[in-house]
């Protein structure tokens, strides 16, 4: 399967996660672009660029679209998570921006949500997973990427102060991923 990313982090968690599948990203199928997110969902994004990447390679397709939902925010920045400053803003300024808007509010919980879509042509299968959480205080950690570093969970840690390992057993990503999987275990039956 392709996984329709460009993004280095997602490549490695999907292919940490879904190892018993051959997965390849865009760059090793010779596939080069940027398909505009543009639509209003996650879903819809995910599905956008599944069928966009099957059109181009003609071979079954994962891909995803997800992103950080902030309670006091009405669910904001959501489908614009890595856009939402601009698209030469840093990691580093939007997670700045997400903490201090959060901070003048007296509800820092949050969600992360990811929708995959799968799609060979013949059948589209949607995963979801959604990791709820809060806002930290200020960032900390130093694996992950993007909002990683103040998406605190229950326990206390941020996404970014756990293992590969660990987030890959719990993250919206691998949540999804674990649902898309049981429905392809079903096309295979």
């Amino acid at each position: 399967m392709i996984v329709a990313t460009n993004n280095k982090g997602k490549l490695k968690e999907f292919k940490d996660i879904l190892k018993d599948y051959e997965l390849y990203s865009l760059k090793e199928k010779g596939i080069n672009i940027d398909i505009l997110e543009d639509e209003d969902t996650f879903l819809g994004n995910a599905k956008k660029k599944a069928l966009k990447i099957y059109e181009i390679a003609h071979e079954a397709v994962i891909s995803d679209d997800s992103g950080l939902c902030v309670s006091c925010l009405n669910g904001f920045p959501g489908v614009m998570t890595h856009r939402f400053l601009g698209s030469n803003a840093t990691d580093k300024e939007r997670n700045e921006y997400i903490i201090q808007e959060a901070s003048i509010h007296n509800d820092r919980s949050a969600q992360v949500i990811c929708n995959i879509v799968y799609y060979d042509g013949e059948h589209l299968l949607v995963g979801e997973g959604i990791l709820d959480g809060f806002i930290s205080d200020s960032p900390r950690g130093v694996n992950g990427f993007g909002f990683d570093s103040i998406f605190e969970l229950p326990n206390g840690l941020t996404l970014a102060e756990l293992t590969s390992n660990e987030k890959n057993k719990i993250s919206a990503r691998a949540l999804a991923i674990k649902d898309l999987e049981k429905k392809l275990q079903g096309l295979s039956k």
